[in-house]
């Protein structure tokens, strides 16, 4: 069963701390720079949203690479970039809809999450749980959860008010 990295961005503190750990099991070093997570703050509004690869189902990026080195596993539903033949020309960071690749500044190559071949280690850093990994098909059932949970304290504050007359 294929399973996904889940952003919460409401949960997202903004620690990084996401940056910081996937940074040091990717490339042994501690260089937010180098991670393949990234956090994007929007410092007015309190709003923070980790941000990665979204693996694709259609990944615009394969179809742009001149030299086929993004491609797309079968089995795990992955879609990994090959160090080797990567030329870092870019054209799949523009081509992304989610920025998901980025550039690693020593490397120069394109790089992206890997999920950390099925244990990601963000996602079991995140105090938070604004990161979490799980199975593709419970994610439906969970945002219907969420939803009616919101929902329900919205009626619950809402409702008193409207039948009392205020």
């Amino acid at each position: 069963m294929n399973r996904i990295l889940i952003v919460d961005a409401e949960k997202c503190t903004g620690c990084r701390l996401c940056e910081v750990y996937c940074s040091l099991e990717k490339t042994g070093t501690c260089n937010p720079a180098r991670s393949r997570v990234r956090v994007i703050s929007w410092e007015e509004h309190g709003l923070h949203v980790p941000s990665m690869c979204q693996h694709c189902e259609d990944a615009p990026c394969i179809l742009v690479c001149p030299v086929k080195a993004i491609s797309k596993d079968r089995d795990s539903g992955m879609v990994r970039t090959d160090p080797k033949v990567c030329i870092g020309c870019k054209i799949c960071l523009m081509t992304c809809p989610f920025g998901a690749p980025s550039i690693d500044p020593v490397e120069l190559k394109v790089t992206r999450c890997d999920l950390c071949d099925g244990n990601p280690v963000c996602a079991s850093i995140c105090s938070t749980r604004a990161l979490s990994y799980m199975r593709a098909d419970r994610v439906g059932l969970l945002r219907k959860r969420e939803g009616l949970e919101k929902l329900s304290s919205l009626l619950r504050f809402a409702l008193p008010k409207v039948i009392g007359g205020e």
